[in-house]
């Protein structure tokens, strides 16, 4: 009789335990163009997500150059999608029409987490070697909605309007950004550490200077910016540090290596002439040929040392330390 309790007691213990142990569990699925996984496209593997997950649901991408249009609606957050590497896995396509319509990849979502992948708007972006003729326009690779997202040795390849950082918390680690104009524009706030921002304005027309960032700011009491941290800026052509996408731009590069690329005046009011006093551009410890900034404009922010360091801070975005409870790691 007392082994019949025990057994009893056992059962109704592990009744209770299975479906914490299966909830807790990550999902991961395999995508893989040759069929040797769970799924052949990106967005079928993420379609199979449930709406309102609540776990980690990893896909795992394997090597290739994927032909299709990817969106992580608002409703599918803790997607973790691995590539085999931002050289060997790519995801391309060429819509438009309109920033809106036009991404190849989109979230939504927050806690989205993706590594080691590609994404490219290959519209007006040169394919293997060779100048693309298509008129240019806005035409975005990736559009980064979610909060609490992070990207990790993650490409970006586009001409205009590459990476739309468009609203909430955000942190970009080793991550390749090209672009000529205005190719990291939005409202999000984020840290770019250690990234590599390819200006490609030799493909502009002669002469024209394009445009690294346009920061959409609204207001004074925003905390959203873009900070660069640790990052290298070169390429062909040239391109000003930034303009503003709207009144209150936040944009600042620290300890930043700048070659020659970055125009002498660094910065451009854009449609802000004669409120440049709104906008908060800020260069700190950076160094390069492109550093000099004895050219710059004259309303560059000078912002104290104390000031800078607590923006050029993972801080700035991570205060409940959500970057590292990522199940990614660098």
């Amino acid at each position: 009789m007392r082994t019949h309790r025990i057994f009893i007691g056992l059962v109704v213990l592990c009744c209770f335990c299975l479906p914490h142990l299966i909830a807790t569990k990550p999902f991961e699925v395999v995508v893989d163009q040759s069929g040797h996984g769970h799924f052949t496209k990106i967005q079928k593997a993420i379609d199979s997500v449930p709406n309102n997950n609540l776990q980690w649901f990893f896909i795992k991408v394997k090597p290739g150059i994927y032909r299709e249009k990817i969106i992580i609606p608002y409703d599918k957050p803790y997607i973790v999608i691995v590539g085999g590497g931002k050289r060997v896995t790519r995801v391309e396509w060429d819509d438009h029409y309109s920033p809106e319509e036009s991404p190849t990849f989109s979230t939504f979502a927050d806690y989205t987490v993706v590594k080691r992948i590609t994404f490219v708007n290959s519209y007006n972006f040169p394919s293997e070697g060779k100048i693309n003729k298509n008129p240019r326009k806005p035409a975005v690779a990736a559009l980064i909605g979610g909060d609490k997202s992070a990207f990790y040795s993650v490409g970006f390849a586009g001409i205009q309007d590459t990476l739309w950082d468009l609203d909430g918390r955000h942190y970009f680690h080793k991550c390749t950004i090209q672009g000529a104009v205005d190719f990291i524009f939005g409202s999000g706030q984020s840290i770019y550490q250690s990234c590599v921002i390819q200006v490609l304005g030799g493909l502009l027309e002669p002469g024209v200077a394009g445009y690294i960032t346009a920061q959409g700011r609204i207001n004074p009491y925003d905390a959203n910016g873009f900070v660069f941290i640790n990052c290298l800026v070169h390429g062909t052509g040239t391109a000003f540090l930034g303009r503003p996408w709207r009144g209150y731009s936040r944009v600042i590069f620290y300890n930043t290596n700048m070659t020659n690329v970055v125009v002498p005046e660094g910065w451009n009011a854009w449609n802000y002439v004669g409120h440049e006093y709104q906008l908060t551009y800020v260069e700190h410890g950076c160094f390069g040929s492109g550093s000099n900034t004895s050219r710059r404009v004259k309303w560059v922010k000078n912002l104290s040392g104390s000031v800078v360091q607590s923006l050029a801070d993972l801080n700035f975005i991570n205060r409940d330390r959500w970057v590292q409870d990522l199940p990614v790691a660098v």
